[in-house]
């Protein structure tokens, strides 16, 4: 179906007017481009991609790494930066860390690259799966409904940070020729992932159980179409719009999961950049250098609130019903 097409009407036929038709994602983009909120949530969201991306080259500029140690800013007797505001000067942005000096407008930007990295790949797995039982759960109902209905509730009853925090501590250093952090990232990712499908799935086959006996359905099946042209050729083209939304929801949830297991020690290993590992060490030194505890803090706070307002725009503009 052309993205637009061109209708001339009877009146228009004498001026020469006509009346264009608009696709229906030409629609949201345009109620998205209207949501004010939602633009700077997605430009924002699109800087802290970048910025991840860019993070070596960003930190070779200001001439700082994530790793190297700077003792001489360091107080010896407190061990906080000397200096005002945690060490901010022209040579470090942000400051330094305590105790070692590392540069922290370095290993804030390393850090952004652990917690989009968790919270796009785990997104990914949930919706995959999500998708894909919760569309099976509401197109075929019966037996395979009742099972599927009923491993998901048991998922949201499981305590998922107790389990993530149990597997990760029995984990080995090496696993699938991965090593160290990375080994912590895969496996965040997964059970993340995991325990997350449910939730969309049951979002799925909501709207499974109901387009299942729309009109359209029905009358692909009365012209002989099979099972796989009902689900992904009717099916799953109007299940895009509710996917995409959760998605976009989902996503700065997982990144505060990833912030709060490094924050409790279980997520990535030292010395791999993390803004909730930043927050834990900051704990100690929040009443002597509270610029240390600050800026992981808003790192977390700005990039949630942009994923959280972008996601709220494309909710309003996929939304047929809803009023501007």
């Amino acid at each position: 179906m052309p993205a637009e097409t061109e209708v001339s009407s009877s009146d228009g036929a004498a001026d020469g007017t006509s009346v264009r038709g608009r696709s229906l994602g030409r629609i949201a983009w345009e109620r998205l481009k209207s949501d004010r909120l939602a633009l700077t949530g997605g430009i924002v969201v699109l800087l802290l991609i970048v910025v991840a991306l860019l993070a070596p080259v960003l930190t070779g500029i200001v001439g700082q790494d994530p790793e190297t140690h700077h003792e001489d800013l360091i107080n010896p007797l407190f061990g906080t930066p000397t200096g005002s505001l945690g060490g901010i000067s022209g040579d470090h942005l942000l400051g330094v860390e305590p105790v070692n000096g590392r540069d922290i407008f370095a290993r804030i930007l390393y850090g952004a690259r652990i917690s989009l990295l968790v919270g796009f790949l785990s997104a990914v797995v949930a919706v995959v799966l999500g998708a894909v039982l919760g569309i099976l759960a509401g197109f075929f109902g019966g037996w395979v409904d009742t099972v599927i209905s009923r491993v998901m509730d048991g998922l949201l009853a499981f305590p998922q940070l107790l389990f993530i925090i149990a597997l990760v501590s029995v984990m080995p250093n090496d696993m699938l020729g991965l090593t160290g952090s990375s080994v912590r990232v895969f496996v965040m990712i997964l059970v993340i992932g995991f325990f997350g499908w449910p939730y969309i799935g049951r979002v799925v086959r909501g709207q499974a159980l109901s387009l299942r006996t729309r009109e359209y359905v029905e009358a692909a099946r009365s012209l002989g179409a099979g099972r796989r042209h009902i689900l992904f050729k009717e099916l799953l083209p109007n299940l895009v719009a509710p996917i995409i939304v959760y998605t976009t929801m989902m996503i700065p949830t997982n990144i505060l999961t990833e912030a709060a297991l490094s924050f409790l020690g279980v997520g990535v290993k030292p010395p791999t950049a993390s803004w909730g590992q930043m927050l834990s060490r900051a704990i100690d030194y929040y009443d002597s250098d509270p610029m240390y505890m600050v800026v992981p803090g808003t790192a977390i706070f700005v990039t949630v609130l942009a994923f959280n307002l972008l996601g709220d725009g494309v909710r309003d503009a996929l939304d047929p019903k809803g009023s501007r």
